[in-house]
């Protein structure tokens, strides 16, 4: 009699189920199930979310923002400044070698409209400002000397000596004398100085589409010398009067030529690169930058010397100038066509658009007078895959 063969384990059998059905899930197909809910007001809800997440992508991605673009933003580029003009104060006339400062020509500069000169100073000891703080005195005891005020104009003797004018005394120090507020002198350069023109020579290039174009005009009829800016007419003679540029700023140009203050010109670059060269032209605006409405930091000036010598003795002229500087700003971008984020915000539109499905999804589950008949035709339930013995049975 032939033995009996043995029997073979349970979690085998369960084991070669498992398996095949991993191997089924890897080569079958599987799609969602779909039910078709008869009612209004819950297909007018999918559709319209549908409709306005379509409206969205189509208009606001794709046109407005052109999210199919590949896009550079900054380009490279350099600018070159000239200003011309001639001016008068009450004392001489000034050309633009003396109040152009630097005169380099680069992306900022200022442009000298009043001056207070102080005049031939030396090295030697004399009241100091009655503008320092403790400055004033009675009598020596008030003036240490050797005391150094950063803000001052000296190192102190130690005297306690007459101010320049009045009957007030002052400590006395040692430095270029006479100090600047007792003997200057101010000047206003700012009259003429609205028919300034300046030059901006602007040049642009986005190296990842190797693009480049320039802000002028390429013409040998001398064009430039007879231009000037217009929006419309002349947009590519970058020649700007100063009355003009502080005009567009929103500027009294009185009230900025005697206290100073910042303007920004800024170019904009944005080239759609889909299209002809042509359509890649400077946006130009003006506002100014330095703040306005802050007395303690408002205004612009800076100082400089000249030195001479007079009988072998160094002198200088003291001059505090305040003017307009102006700061050439240029930025922008670059966009052209690509597949990469094309494909990209296609796929993320179509994927967006299944949001309609989870919102109504969650009012026909939660909201609906059948919401646990819609349930239960949505979703199947197996008990036995609560129960371990069930488990073991499929």
């Amino acid at each position: 009699m032939a033995a009996a063969e043995p029997e073979r384990p349970a979690g085998a059998a369960t084991a070669r189920r498992l398996a095949r059905g991993c191997w089924s899930a890897f080569w079958d197909y599987e799609t969602p199930k779909v039910i078709v809910v008869k009612n209004r007001r819950l297909g007018v809800v999918y559709r319209a979310v549908q409709l306005l997440i379509l409206l969205y992508f189509v208009w606001y991605v794709f046109i407005v923002q052109k999210s199919y673009q590949d896009r550079e933003t900054g380009p490279e580029s350099s600018v070159i400044t000239k200003v011309k003009g001639i001016t008068a104060s009450e004392h001489k006339v000034w050309d633009v070698e003396e109040y152009v400062k630097p005169p380099e020509g680069g992306s900022v500069f200022s442009i000298i409209t009043r001056i207070e000169v102080t005049p031939s100073q030396t090295l030697g000891a004399c009241p100091e400002s009655d503008r320092v703080a403790d400055a004033t005195c009675d009598s020596d005891e008030d003036c240490a000397a050797g005391h150094l005020d950063m803000l001052g104009n000296g190192v102190r003797t130690g005297r306690c000596v007459p101010y320049y004018r009045g009957a007030s005394k002052t400590c006395e120090v040692s430095g270029w004398c006479p100090v600047e507020d007792g003997a200057s002198v101010s000047q206003f350069l700012g009259k003429m100085a609205p028919n300034f023109t300046v030059l901006i020579k602007n040049s642009i290039h986005y190296p990842k589409f190797q693009f480049s174009k320039g802000n002028i005009e390429t013409r040998a009829d001398g064009y430039l010398k007879r231009c000037t800016f217009d929006e419309v007419s002349h947009l590519y003679c970058p020649i700007f009067k100063l009355g003009f540029i502080v005009e567009r700023a929103g500027e009294n140009f009185t009230e900025l030529a005697r206290t100073g203050g910042v303007i920004g010109v800024i170019i904009n670059w944005d080239c759609d690169l889909d299209l002809s060269a042509s359509n890649c032209n400077p946006k130009y605006s003006f506002r100014r930058l330095d703040p306005k409405h802050v007395p303690a930091s408002s205004g612009y000036n800076f100082r400089f010397a000249k030195y001479y010598k007079i009988n072998g003795s160094t002198t200088r002229t003291l001059i505090k100038a305040y003017g307009i500087r102006i700061d050439v700003i240029v930025h922008g971008q670059a966009g052209k066509f690509s597949l990469i984020p094309t494909v990209i915000n296609l796929a993320t539109a179509l994927t967006s658009i299944g949001v309609g499905s989870f919102l109504c999804d969650w009012i026909l589950l939660t909201f609906m007078n059948k919401n646990k008949v819609y349930s239960h035709k949505k979703f199947d339930k197996d008990s036995r895959l609560a129960d371990p013995r069930g488990l073991a049975r499929l």
